[in-house]
């Protein structure tokens, strides 16, 4: 494996940085495995090599090494040097959700898993009547106190975490309906929404990286050190643009892509 960056260069870049050396190390190796720059498989520089490469010390280097076997994405191997692991990296395409399920189909969640081979289930953790926090109070349009009704549940792919979510319902739709239930909606709540009348037209998503809270660090499974984790606030509407569903959702940042598709209709509308 050829490293991407000249000493000279990583040099220029690591005068700016003000991380800790192993930090630097273990960043800039993690995004080529991300990347695809080390493929499964393919060996990782000595420690000589890397001590040399990033002018770091022994020390450094095997702090960083130790940071990247705990995320999964290098191991040893008997009788050969470190090799970078198949990539856990996956996309996921959040247009694909929205639309309610089909009769008789799961959650669309699921049913897309399922189509790239992968075992998906949610876990229901907790349906409560709560005060939200203030970004969702503000994106409900409720009085300051107002509550509304939670959902939270963990999604798992082939048996580990993927994603942590909280949906937020305005009382006056989920009260006195399967929203309020501690159990699972049969094919999900956009297909129950829209049969009480308010379908799903669309939604904005605002995406942040952010530290893992310590829920979303127990839930995710996160390693310990740096990762944050991929955070979107989505607001969903119906008709009138009245807000139907407010979900805040945490992924893990070095695990996950969103990818967006935006048609040339789109862009003329």
């Amino acid at each position: 494996m050829g490293l991407r960056k000249t000493p000279e260069d990583r040099q220029r870049a690591v005068d700016g940085d003000l991380r800790a050396a192993s930090q630097r190390i273990a960043a800039d190796i993690r995004d080529q495995i991300l990347s695809g720059d080390i493929k499964p498989g393919e060996d990782i520089p000595s420690t000589s090599e890397l001590v040399r490469e990033f002018n770091a010390s022994t020390t450094a280097v095997q702090n960083a090494m130790r940071t990247l076997k705990d995320e999964g994405l290098i191991t040893s191997q008997k009788g050969r040097t470190t090799i970078a692991r198949e990539s856990r990296m996956r996309v996921m395409r959040p247009a694909n959700f929205f639309a309610p399920a089909e009769p008789g189909q799961p959650y669309r969640w699921i049913a897309e898993a399922q189509k790239k081979g992968l075992a998906a289930v949610s876990e229901l953790l907790d349906v409560e009547e709560v005060v939200p926090p203030a970004s969702v109070v503000e994106a409900l349009g409720i009085a300051q106190g107002g509550t509304a009704m939670l959902r939270r549940q963990l999604l798992k792919l082939d048996g580990e975490p993927a994603e942590l979510v909280e949906n937020y319902y305005p009382i006056e739709i989920a009260r006195g309906t399967p929203i309020a239930e501690g159990k699972k909606v049969k094919g999900g709540v956009p297909t129950l929404l829209a049969e009480l009348g308010f379908p799903f037209r669309r939604s904005v998503d605002r995406v942040s990286a952010r530290t893992p809270t310590a829920d979303q660090g127990v839930y995710l499974k996160m390693p310990v050190g740096e990762l944050p984790v991929l955070r979107t606030f989505r607001t969903v509407y119906s008709d009138n643009d009245r807000v139907i569903e407010v979900t805040i959702m945490a992924k893990a940042g070095h695990l996950y892509e969103l990818e967006y598709e935006i048609t040339n209709d789109q862009l003329t509308h």
